[in-house]
């Protein structure tokens, strides 16, 4: 018989242990909230119960609510399925019941854990314990009362600062705070909070009530400052997010009008929030993270990742420092080899600078800072190559350089080593085409700058072992990078589905559209920055390659045009040299350059694509949906020789590699969401205007046709599988 997820035992001293048990993290799924109901009911009704405990199981308070609710709301459009909690459970069963109830804080208490545990009239916690309110990464607002609480413990300023940031606190800040009562060792948690209850029942220590405290919230004209000041930093970091907004309504509503207001107020907001887009997209994104740790075949068939002690890094250019750096701060042991000594002393600099910049963000300590550098050393041949258990190869794009390494590796490694490719772009059988060792050939295919960016592609052939993928998987999230299995192909998922977006951009551009209106309405759309700005950034040699290598993978759908020769030929790299189509000058903000006009100018006529001569004349949604279609029309070829596992996770895979906007969902799920039948109609009126660059896929078509989403797989799928 499976065990309730919230149990009650009453000791001998008249306190109630209240204990959640809904691993891993228990979360407040409607079955745990029922059960707190039931058991707070008993304890109420019990004559030998003086006071609570809530505790969890498992060494965790608890995660928060359960996010699989709000995909099932999000998939019916039924509000119902959320179980009424804010003021049924919190306000009149905890906080207002005749007997006092503590947290017994451990682990972490995020979302809804932290806002059950201020809705207790005390907190104990361990050390290091996690706390916060991160709803807003889901695109709602705390919605058991967090909005209210949490100003009214730790102040307005910090409250908003959690909150709209989702930034977590430990337990000794919290106590700092007022927002914890006590901090305890891990063994003392439970006598300690049993002892605290008691004190309050028998009146030795305050009985005090979170949502009526206003000591901290100060006047309403200074709140209302604080709150003004957070509208206007929410308005420019996240214009398209309601979400910061609305919780700051929230927060304003019970300043103004009292706790209980707020919780209402609260309330309203959230169940609008929750059926909105944003929290749509936020969700799906969340879910489809989770996804990709479960690969057919892969995951599921009884393997064990090995434990991989020592790397190796061929190359210590860019690329290679940036992944020497991940491996080392993830406690990896890192061999780097260069060609000859200044390059390797070059590499060993960026890999230290990395390091650095690293301590400059207050994102890494100097301590372990100086223990990761620690990790790492420097050769100029293979004789510490023989017991590695991994070798990222990370040189230039060339596929004699890197087959002549990977016969040379081969020999040099254990048997049991894998042979990993940070190639961005060449087939992975002709990498190894030369070796005998396919079945140990990887592409471990990292972002630019690999220290930072979050996602590794794990490209796999047809050859690769299980076993390989397994442990190149498990190594991505030891460096803590989100690893995303994909097929062998030009370009693998990420830049295959995103060699359209500069080529739609630049399409647009040579029918007279205006280069910086392009960029502004991509960063309007929620991109970082504007696909020009982008390519000033990347540098134009890395622009011309790539072009070069789409356009002999994908010949009839791409668009080429002489601009970037142009560019190169008057001076101009981008922001390596300070002049692009942006200016760069060291402490401000890019700013476009007029004087590229001509240079544009020039290469519209000799491509000469523009209807009779003049500029097209279009909206900005038109600008939007002629960048972006193509992307999801090459993600629609994507999904049909299933270079990915699932749809999600090329969602993940766009949101991570290229930035696009998490609110959305993914590149799939917005397409989703505007369907693929305006998509479709779209791109064939385009296709019949500008040519083959717009040409509809047959899978787009399909849906478009039937009526389905992008997403959704037909039996006719899988007859081009490269998994």
């Amino acid at each position: 018989m499976a065990r309730a997820p919230v149990s009650i035992d009453v000791g001998s001293d008249g306190v109630a242990v209240i204990k959640i048990s809904n691993p891993p993290v228990n979360a407040l799924a409607p079955p745990v909230i029922a059960g707190l109901k039931a058991t707070y009911d008993e304890a109420m009704r019990r004559d030998d119960v003086k006071a609570i405990v809530i505790i969890g199981d498992g060494g965790k308070f608890s995660g928060g609510f359960d996010i699989n609710v709000f995909q099932q709301v999000h998939k019916t459009g039924d509000l119902s399925l959320l179980p009424s909690v804010s003021v049924e459970l919190m306000v009149n069963t905890i906080e207002d019941a005749k007997k006092p109830s503590v947290a017994a804080v451990q682990g972490l208490a995020l979302g809804g854990g932290l806002e059950l545990a201020m809705a207790c009239h005390a907190r104990i916690a361990t050390r290091q314990t996690q706390l916060g309110l991160p709803e807003l990464t889901l695109g709602v607002i705390p919605g058991f009362g967090g909005t209210q609480r949490l100003p009214r413990l730790v102040g307005i300023s910090k409250a908003v600062d959690m909150m709209l940031l989702s930034k977590s606190i430990t337990s000794s800040e919290g106590k700092e705070l007022g927002l914890i009562d006590a901090v305890v060792s891990s063994e003392e948690l439970l006598g300690f909070s049993k002892r605290w209850a008691l004190d309050i029942a028998e009146r030795h220590k305050p009985w005090l009530s979170s949502l009526r405290r206003t000591d901290k919230l100060g006047s309403l004209s200074e709140a209302r400052q604080i709150l003004k000041a957070a509208r206007d930093r929410a308005r420019q970091t996240a214009p398209n997010m309601p979400q910061h907004q609305a919780c700051l309504d929230a927060v304003e509503e019970g300043v103004a009008f009292g706790g209980y207001a707020g919780v209402l107020k609260e309330e309203k907001l959230f169940n609008q929030l929750v059926l909105s887009p944003t929290s749509k997209g936020l969700v799906h994104v969340f879910l489809a993270q989770r996804a990709t740790s479960k690969v057919p075949k892969i995951t599921d068939i009884g393997l064990r990742p090995r434990h991989i002690k020592k790397a190796a890094v061929i190359g210590g250019g860019l690329m290679g420092s940036g992944i020497a750096t991940a491996l080392i701060l993830g406690n990896i042991f890192v061999i780097l080899k260069e060609v000859n000594s200044n390059y390797l002393e070059r590499g060993m600099k960026m890999i230290s600078a990395n390091l650095q910049g690293l301590v400059t963000k207050r994102k890494l300590t100097q301590d372990k800072a100086d223990k990761a550098f620690s990790l790492l050393k420097g050769v100029l041949d293979y004789s510490e190559f023989k017991d590695v258990d991994m070798v990222i190869e990370a040189v230039i794009e060339k596929v004699s350089l890197k087959q002549s390494i990977f016969g040379e590796i081969e020999k040099a490694c254990p048997a049991h080593c894998i042979l990993a490719t940070n190639t961005s772009t060449i087939d992975l059988r002709i990498v190894g085409e030369k070796t005998s060792s396919q079945d140990r050939i990887v592409g471990a295919h990292f972002f630019s700058p690999a220290h930072v960016m979050p996602l590794l592609e794990v490209v796999r052939t047809e050859k690769t072992s299980s076993q390989v993928i397994l442990d190149l998987m498990t190594i991505g999230k030891v460096i803590k990078k989100v690893p995303v299995v994909v097929g062998n192909c030009t370009g693998f998922a990420v830049n295959r589905t995103f060699f359209p977006y500069t080529q739609g951009a630049m399409m647009l551009l040579h029918l007279g559209v205006d280069v910086f209106r392009i960029d502004r309405v991509i960063s309007s759309f929620g991109m970082p920055m504007g696909p020009f700005q982008l390519q000033d950034l990347a540098g134009y040699g890395v622009a011309l390659a790539v072009g070069a290598e789409f356009s002999s993978a994908f010949p009839g759908r791409t668009f080429s045009s002489p601009l970037v020769q142009l560019l190169v030929e008057s001076g101009r790299n981008g922001k390596s040299n300070g002049r692009g189509y942006y200016l760069y000058e060291k402490g401000s903000k890019p700013k476009p350059d007029t004087t590229v006009q001509s240079i544009v100018e020039e290469s519209r006529r000799r491509v000469n694509i523009m209807p009779g001569g003049k500029p097209i004349t279009v909206s900005d949604q038109e600008i939007l949906e002629m960048v972006l279609f193509p992307v999801v029309n090459e993600a629609c070829r994507v999904l049909d020789e299933e270079i990915v596992v699932r749809a999600s996770d090329l969602d993940i895979a766009s949101v991570l590699g290229m930035s696009f906007p998490s609110y959305r969902g993914g590149l799939v799920f917005w397409g989703d969401s505007i369907g693929a039948s305006h998509i479709y109609t779209c791109l064939k009126k385009w296709a019949d205007l500008y040519g083959s660059f717009y040409r509809p896929s047959k899978y787009l078509e399909e849906r478009a046709k039937k009526g389905l989403p992008l997403s959704a797989t037909t039996t006719s799928q899988g007859s081009r599988s490269r998994l």
